[in-house]
Parts: C-alpha cells; structure tokens; sequence
C-alpha cells in the first residue's frame, strides 16, 4: 500500500510512480472537437483506455488532458468505437492545432 492507503497496481509499482506524477493525453467523445479540459481525477465514462490505466495504475487519480474529438450520431458501440479509431474528419491543419494546443496544456500542467 502506498501513502495514501491504496494499492500501487503493477504498473505504478514497477516504477515506483506516484498519481501525482502521472499525466494522461486521451481523447474525448463528450467534448466537442478542438476543446481541451484538464483535471484531475474523474469517472471513466466507459473509456477503454482509461479503464485500463485505472487498473494498471492502481487508481483514476492522476492528471489528465482531455481532448476534445466529438461523438458520432449513434450510441450504437461498434459506430462509436469506429468513429473514435478512424481517420479524422477534420483538417489537417484543424488536427495539427488541435495537437498543439493539448501539448501547451501538457506543458503547462507539468511546468
């Protein structure tokens, strides 16, 4: 148990990490494309990813950088997950300043 009473989880524990110091990057189907909130903490929504970290780390308290992709016109999970996988409907050029932006606020956080 670490400090905080809580499992270390296996990947934490490898690397002695604590939540503190992890940051996490992930896309966001609840928020429109291009907005990008941080926070620490938080539910899973039924993100596979998320879930997964939370599993592998031990606990969902760590830092994170949510980015904004948009959901597709269906909760249908196969269209969700294909929509989420698939190519960008966007521009380039929208997706670049997109990825900037996340990694200023990835910064800004770490700084």
């Amino acid at each position: 148990m670490n400090e905080a009473g809580r499992s270390a989880g296996p990947a934490r524990g490898s690397f002695k990490l604590d939540l503190d110091r992890v940051l996490v990057l992930h896309d966001e189907i609840d928020l429109p494309f291009g907005d990008i909130r941080s926070r620490l903490g938080g539910g899973l929504a039924g993100h596979n990813g998320l879930k997964s970290l939370k599993r592998e780390l031990g606990a969902a308290e760590f830092h994170r950088v949510r980015i904004g992709v948009g959901r597709p016109d269906s909760t249908d999970p196969d269209i969700v997950a294909a929509y989420v996988l698939g190519k960008w409907r966007q521009s380039n050029a929208d997706v670049a300043d997109l990825i900037s932006r996340a990694a200023d606020e990835a910064e800004r956080i770490i700084g």
